[in-house]
């Protein structure tokens, strides 16, 4: 086989964890982290077990050769191959703790046009090699793991990072699949123009990977997921390169954008979108409200939901969500809202959106003008403790991971006059499974991630004492608990985090069967040899 160079994707990138290793958390952090669970769970094992040297880990070599012409664009580097082999969900983070290697990539390929993608895909075709599209590689539901016993090959796309055209009239823009959030970000900024969609993974992620996860942003309302951003696509696939005409709306028979969107790479490979821009924001107004009920903050969300305000945040925290992470005493739950705009003054919908929680015994702790004053006039409330506690959760739940913590999430949607007896059953499902696999010791948390005027998209967190060794199964007893009584209660199986491998039993569930057997007949069309993504959708 002949030498290939090893090809980082990102400086100071963790193989195992989050993020950057120079971001992980410092010994302060660590500490006062671990007095908190130590305080919660009195007795637990708090041993901290880091993580491996992944040269010591024997990863095997490559079982595939590559044609002189893509050999250049491969990498075998073992490290790099590690980094590449799973996402970044709690097991998958656990079980490189555990140094696991099993279903490395063979080699990750790193396309610099797209006729490398036509390239790399007329080679695992013709060879039968399955071939797993990467963007940042954040997923959560196994979407980016090589989970087969053959041969497989990750293709990174990280170079296609360009933003190639600009249209300013119609607050648009031509982007390749493989931007970073940030970078995509700062190539707009000069042109007061902003994608605004912002996931949790933003710094981690591309624009390609929140296409084929259909993925959601942080805010509330309105544009919530990349679907609502989205102009028109170009798609490679084994069976040819398609791209779908620019236009604000079309009634022109089936969507050709929303098969692709979401389907996970398992169709094609995004490798350019137009994306529909907005104006960067001028006026940003918040306020943070208190209950006493839960019952009184559910429904002065709805009530938020259904008024057609529109907020950019409406975020309810449970007590003990409000507790754990924005650091804030209620018996009832914290409502977070936010309006912003790019046009005009936003008081007034923020006037209004307190009237409405008001109505339902609302007690307003705090309002603020964020597009004024310092970053520090700024802090100093509850909205900002969870913001900030927001963007390090996936290193406290790492930190956590190592010291035998479970600390995992999962997300759906339900209507409002199912949530009631929908939340009292998903509790009541994660506290029992909690209560059998780990002694009872833990919490179950929610918060309203995104609102409709239909229904919220509830996000539990799990929070539990578990046993070095035994971690991933522990979360997979409770995973299985709480999804098996999603899908029974009638709840998506999944609102943004998508379907990968690990939600596909009940997306299986959740799919109609003629749909299904449309979606095999699509497969079979773009892609005859199967060797995109094998194992996610169909």
């Amino acid at each position: 086989m002949p030498a290939m160079p090893a090809m980082p994707t990102m400086p100071a990138r963790s193989w195992w964890g989050w993020g950057t290793d120079a971001a992980q958390l410092g010994p302060e952090e660590t500490a006062a982290l671990v007095g908190r669970v130590a305080a919660l769970l009195p007795g637990h094992d708090l041993t901290d077990h880091p993580p491996p040297d992944p040269l010591t880990l024997g990863v095997p070599k490559p079982r595939v050769t590559p044609p002189p012409a893509l050999a250049d664009l491969c990498s075998a580097d073992p490290v790099d191959r590690l980094g590449h082999a799973r996402g970044k969900a709690f097991r998958d983070v656990v079980r490189n703790l555990h140094g696991d290697i099993a279903h490395v990539p063979d080699l990750v390929l790193r396309p610099r046009t797209e006729q490398d993608v036509v390239d790399v895909l007329d080679w695992c075709t013709a060879t039968g090699t399955p071939v797993v599209p990467y963007g940042g590689g954040s997923s959560v539901v196994g979407g980016v793991e090589p989970r087969f016993d053959t041969p497989a090959v990750t293709l990174d796309l990280e170079r296609l990072d360009q933003v190639i055209d600009v249209d300013p009239v119609s607050r648009a823009a031509r982007i390749q699949a493989g931007v970073y959030g940030p970078a995509l970000e700062a190539r707009l900024r000069p042109h007061g123009l902003t994608l605004r969609h912002f996931p949790q993974s933003f710094e981690f992620s591309t624009l390609g990977g929140w296409l084929a996860t259909r993925a959601g942003g942080h805010f509330a309302t309105l544009a919530t997921h990349i679907d609502d951003l989205t102009e028109s696509l170009r798609v490679v696939s084994p069976a040819g390169v398609g791209e779908s005409r620019r236009l604000p709306g079309s009634g022109a028979g089936p969507s050709a954008d929303r098969m692709f969107l979401g389907s996970e790479g398992s169709l094609g490979v995004i490798t350019e979108a137009w994306m529909r821009l907005q104006d960067r924001p001028v006026w940003q107004q918040t306020g943070t409200v208190g209950f006493d009920t839960y019952d009184d903050a559910v429904a002065a969300t709805r009530a938020i939901a259904q008024a057609g305000l529109h907020p950019s945040n409406c975020r309810l925290l449970d007590p003990a969500e409000a507790l754990m992470n924005a650091a804030t005493t209620t018996s009832g739950g914290l409502l977070l809202i936010g309006f912003e705009s790019a046009d005009h003054p936003v008081d007034a919908w923020l006037d209004r959106a307190l009237e409405l929680v008001r109505d339902h015994r609302g007690t307003v702790l705090a309002r603020r003008d964020r597009s004024k004053g310092t970053p520090e006039e700024r802090a100093g409330d509850a909205a900002q403790a969870w913001r900030s506690a927001f963007l390090r959760m996936p290193y406290q739940r790492d930190a956590l991971a190592r010291r035998s913590l479970i600390v995992e999430t999962f997300e759906t949607a339900c209507t409002w006059d199912a949530f009631p007896a929908f939340h009292a059953e998903v509790t009541a499902a994660a506290q029992r499974a909690i209560a059998e696999v780990c002694a009872g010791q833990g919490l179950v948390t929610c918060r309203f991630t995104h609102v409709y005027a239909d229904g919220p998209a509830p996000y539990y967190g799990i929070f539990a004492a578990g046993r070095w060794g035994s971690t991933v199964a522990q979360w997979d007893e409770i995973k299985a608990a709480v999804s098996a009584a999603i899908s029974a209660s009638g709840g998506t199986i999944t609102h943004h985090h998508a379907v990968g491998r690990d939600h596909r039993p009940w997306y299986d569930e959740q799919r109609p069967e003629p749909f299904h057997q449309a979606l095999r007949a699509a497969k079979s069309a773009l892609d005859p040899a199967g060797i995109l993504n094998p194992g996610v959708i169909v």
